[in-house]
């Protein structure tokens, strides 16, 4: 926990609600904070088994929001990859001092963000013809990046978009997904000894800022100007990311 105990429920609060916004369609971009938050209040070993259970307990709302519109073909080539990239983010985390997985974590905030800046040019320059094997390519590189990091977005992003798939199936393929993907973890997490049980007991009563995240997220999804909102979510991820890299 933090030295500061306030401090450290305020942080979780404040990552909790942010992830329910998140699953409840306010961006993406916004739950790819949660890491970097917590890790400026905690020991970056600690932070992804902690913000593992608040990501889970949000999927479910997010695949019950979407429930039956996915493409199960498209997740079926996902998996096998995010198998892979979870082993091998997994290596990494047991291997790496704290002070390197913090920096690590800061390049990887950084990558997304830069990837959320150049997006459309990205997209764009793609000239693409679907093989099956790109799914596994996305699925390891999400792997990898979702279990150092949680922050694996873009390359299943980037994947969907260009299956040609219409907005509802993106979304929802998206959340089974990584639903699927954040219990591929557990076994993972539990044999790197990533979870803190008494840290997690700890931090059970604030639950409830999930679902009440994913509601006003829901809400606030036709109100709020969303290019904008994803512009201040980036300038946030940058300053954490710093934050990460040279502290």
């Amino acid at each position: 926990m933090a030295d500061n105990p306030a401090i450290f429920f305020v942080m979780t609060a404040v990552v909790a609600f942010m992830v329910g916004l998140a699953k409840g369609g306010l961006g993406g971009t916004l739950g790819a904070l949660a890491v970097p938050m917590m890790a400026l209040v905690m020991p970056a070993d600690r932070v992804i088994g902690l913000v593992l259970p608040i990501l889970m307990f949000a999927d479910v709302f997010a695949v019950a929001l979407h429930w039956g519109r996915w493409d199960r073909q498209l997740v079926l080539l996902l998996v096998p990859g995010a198998v892979v990239g979870v082993t091998i983010g997994t290596l990494f985390i047991v291997n790496a001092p704290t002070e390197t997985l913090r920096t690590a974590l800061g390049v990887i905030v950084l990558i997304f963000a830069a990837y959320k800046v150049f997006e459309r040019r990205i997209l764009g320059s793609i000239q693409y013809v679907s093989r099956n094997w790109h799914g596994l390519l996305a699925g390891t590189v999400t792997g990898f990046s979702s279990a150092l990091a949680h922050t694996g977005g873009p390359p299943v992003s980037i994947y969907l978009l260009m299956q040609d798939v219409v907005p509802s199936i993106f979304i929802a393929t998206s959340a089974l997904f990584f639903m699927i993907l954040n219990w591929i973890k557990v076994p993972y997490y539990l044999y790197a000894r990533l979870f803190d049980f008494q840290q997690l007991w700890r931090i059970v009563w604030l639950m409830p800022m999930v679902p009440a995240g994913v509601w006003f997220g829901k809400w606030a999804t036709n109100r709020v100007e969303k290019l904008t909102f994803e512009r201040i979510i980036i300038v946030l991820l940058v300053i954490a990311a710093v934050l990460l890299i040279t502290n």
